[in-house]
């Protein structure tokens, strides 16, 4: 019976010495891949193209977060410009991935005594830059009516923005997107490029 106290003692003893050793360190979290659909994104669009036609135009855009991996998201994006005048009316539809590399600047976090990611936020950013979420991304899809007006033309590009969290589940998005893409307008196949300011909010 003594014997049996005895081993109790020691193991009780034994945890407790435990308990007071530094803890090992923790491994950081890995990036999960997750398909959260959300959040989704509606944008307004001010548009400058050089085809179909060259000009001003305004637009929408409404986009779902397909899935995640860290700092890497890629969202689907239909994307829809509506031209109304005297001579004509067309409309164009273009469906892209957008995959988006979210606080890119934090690469250059360095020297450690006064990273540059730091300077760059302070810089552009000014008071929001702990809640600026700077981004880069490429676009890649379709566009109707495409060339030859049989089959959607091809939309590829970039885009540079950022994103100002205001409330939970609420964001404001602000980007400039440059593409260039094949279509038909009026009878006549050609190749565009324009350039896309947009400013909404993701939810």
């Amino acid at each position: 019976m003594g014997s049996k106290w005895w081993r109790l003692a020691w193991c009780l003893v034994a945890m407790g010495g435990a308990s007071l050793l530094p803890g090992a360190p923790v491994a950081a979290q890995e990036a999960v891949l997750e398909f959260p659909i959300r959040p989704f994104n509606v944008d307004v669009m001010l548009r400058q193209q050089t085809f179909a036609p060259d000009d001003r135009e305004i637009g929408v855009q409404l986009g779902i977060t397909a899935l995640r991996y860290g700092n890497v998201e890629v969202r689907t994006i239909y994307q829809f410009f509506s031209i109304h005048t005297q001579e004509f009316r067309t409309d164009q539809h273009s469906l892209f991935l957008n995959p988006r590399w979210n606080n890119f600047i934090d690469i250059l976090d360095f020297p450690k005594h006064k990273p540059l990611s730091r300077t760059i936020r302070h810089i552009l950013f000014g008071p929001l830059e702990d809640r600026a979420v700077p981004y880069v991304g490429l676009l890649a899809g379709g566009v109707l009516p495409g060339p030859g007006n049989h089959a959607p033309g091809h939309l590829i590009g970039g885009q540079v923005g950022v994103r100002f969290p205001v409330a939970q589940s609420l964001s404001v998005d602000i980007s400039v997107q440059y593409s260039q893409y094949g279509v038909d307008f009026r009878g006549e196949a050609g190749q565009a490029q324009q350039w896309v300011f947009l400013t909404g909010v993701r939810f």
